[in-house]
């Protein structure tokens, strides 16, 4: 079996105002894992993933062997996290510059820059909005884009909470899609999602969330006859 690429030993973590978030995590994320979070709202779902990539650090949380609370901009670099409102992502007056944005701050040569961002914005379709102020943008564009900030920073691992909230059906078809072409690319993939129908035919694993601890954490196939258990409405449909 391959060294995992997160590695979470007994992590817990109390708010600021003492509500109580995470008890007692312990869990192992592979190379190439497509996992779905699952739970009720409430469930820790977000928190847990905040740890990925040290938007909330701690020295129980390990990246490739390294604690994330040591190097807090490499995390970033290597786990990369779409949220549920595009627009909170989205710093820059052009679509060409905040695709940029990340790798200026990280001080890349700009020949280099152009070039990532031109590659990156044609790979996911944007090419020809790159001079459009991202107001002007619909929700699915807009989702886009914040993914487009993030693959251009090359990350291994991929985290995305909601990522079809408040999309129309051709937004999340298009989502899905991508989704699945960057799993297909060998990137590992963490999704929170409340509707599961759209993941189950992709994702292999599934770990379900109850008051900031894991309840189960198995295959898809394992948990398929389980879901209703937990609140969970998602016919099964597995999908080669």
């Amino acid at each position: 079996m391959p060294s995992p690429i997160i590695d979470i030993q007994d992590l817990s973590y109390t708010y600021p105002d003492g509500t109580p978030g995470l008890a007692g995590i312990s869990l192992q994320i592979f190379p190439r894992d497509f996992v779905i979070l699952a739970g009720h709202n409430g469930s820790g779902k977000s928190t847990l993933l905040r740890h990925f990539n040290a938007l909330i650090p701690s020295s129980r949380v390990r990246i490739n062997g390294t604690p994330s609370s040591t190097n807090i901009p490499a995390v970033r670099q290597r786990v990369g996290m779409v949220f549920q409102d595009a627009d909170t992502q989205i710093v820059a007056e052009t679509v060409f510059d905040d695709v940029a944005f990340g790798l200026e701050n990280l001080k890349i040569p700009a020949d280099e820059i152009r070039e990532r961002v031109h590659m990156q914005l044609e790979a996911i379709g944007l090419s020809s909005l790159q001079n459009r102020h991202p107001s002007t943008l619909s929700g699915g564009e807009k989702r886009k884009l914040a993914l487009a900030g993030i693959l251009v920073m090359n990350p291994e691992i991929l985290v995305f909470d909601e990522p079809f909230s408040n999309l129309d059906y051709p937004s999340t078809r298009m989502l899905m899609e991508l989704i699945q072409d960057l799993h297909h690319k060998g990137h590992t993939l963490i999704i929170a999602a409340h509707d599961l129908t759209r993941l189950m035919g992709m994702a292999n694993r599934m770990i379900i969330m109850e008051k900031g601890s894991i309840s189960k954490d198995a295959p898809i196939e394992d948990l398929a006859d389980q879901l209703e258990a937990f609140g969970i409405n998602a016919p099964f449909h597995k999908t080669g």
